[in-house]
């Protein structure tokens, strides 16, 4: 209607108190049904939004929470801010998504515009860059609560969400054994992140205990990124010929595998076995479909946000443990199976 309305100004046009419009805008049960539905929906006629700035400095409280995401594309971590906002939204609360790209520089500069926009909360997973949590304490510092997720950090007193990664790549790789596979290679991320330590522990515990030589140069720590996993690919292949299966950090670096396999002509589960991790949407229908480990996102995003409204409710959490462990599911499909060995 030509300018931003206020709630002073939807009282007027409807003949009643600001107060009752207030309540009634926040489903108050003081307010009737009738006068409840008649303020939502002329609300909604005249394009009435209330002011969150003005609602926030009259509580004294934000009500924005700041996401903080490597990246946004990767189906893995689009899954988990449904799985926040799908918690937040119900207690008022919206969210400000930022993605740092994979780079520490822009990390902190996503931290700093969160700050600045005075959000009650954050959750984060960290980029790939990323060694050191103290640009965490500029919020921490300002008794603004902090949940970390997946790609966590040792350094921080925080709560943190993570998925059970030795496990899972123990049962994958136990998995790639029992299909006749024996020169596994894992193509791991960059060696300072948790989610590579405890991957890459789960491979070697699997070859120990299936009494197979480790071979350190089987190990490639690389970019989590699919040009990465095409050019790991092509390294193991030049410097272990025998190589007959290749373990991949996560899904994107696993298609840059398929796609170098495939232009060198080799076939995949016969010559060489892949697997991935992630469960992203395309990993079941690339042909031949990718045995992988869904990582829960959803679950993991829901547990994140949970955790986090407790915090800025002052509310008890019942786990005195700040590591909450969201167990994954291995899919094992086609890419694994060696001579189609179920």
């Amino acid at each position: 209607m030509g300018k931003n309305l206020t709630l002073k100004d939807l009282a007027q046009k409807l003949g009643l108190s600001t107060s009752t419009v207030s309540r009634a805008l926040q489903n108050n049960p003081a307010i009737s049904d009738d006068t409840r539905l008649r303020v939502n929906k002329f609300a909604k006629k005249i394009g009435y939004y209330p002011d969150a700035l003005a609602k926030s400095l009259k509580n004294k409280k934000s009500y924005t929470i700041g996401v903080i995401v490597p990246e946004i594309s990767h189906f893995f971590f689009s899954s988990v801010i449904d799985g926040i906002e799908d918690v937040t939204y119900k207690d008022g609360y919206t969210i400000m998504v930022t993605k740092s790209n994979e780079d520490f520089e822009r990390e902190v500069l996503n931290l700093e515009s969160l700050i600045s926009n005075r959000v009650a909360g954050v959750i984060a997973s960290i980029s790939q860059n990323t060694k050191t949590g103290k640009h965490f304490y500029n919020i921490i510092n300002r008794g603004i609560p902090l949940v970390l997720f997946d790609r966590v950090l040792d350094d921080l007193d925080v709560h943190k969400i993570v998925g059970d990664d030795f496990e899972k790549v123990y049962e994958m790789v136990n998995h790639l054994i029992d299909s006749g596979y024996q020169n596994i290679a894992y193509l791991a991320g960059p060696s300072h992140l948790n989610i590579t330590m405890n991957r890459v522990d789960g491979y070697k515990k699997a070859l120990i205990d299936n009494n197979i030589e480790l071979m350190d140069g089987l190990i490639m720590n690389i970019n989590l990124n699919e040009n990465d996993g095409f050019e790991g690919a092509k390294t193991l292949i030049r410097e272990f010929p025998k190589v007959d299966a290749i373990c991949c950090v996560n899904d994107p670096v696993a298609l840059g595998v398929y796609k170098y396999l495939n232009k060198v002509g080799i076939k995949i589960p016969d010559k060489i076995g892949v697997t991935g991790f992630s469960n992203n949407p395309s990993s079941e229908t690339i042909n031949p479909p990718m045995t992988t480990v869904d990582q829960q996102g959803y679950k993991m995003g829901r547990k994140a946000a949970k955790i986090l409204l407790q915090k800025i409710n002052n509310e008890s959490i019942d786990s005195l443990d700040k590591t909450h462990i969201i167990e994954g599911e291995l899919i094992i499909r086609d890419s694994s199976r060696k001579n189609n060995i179920n």
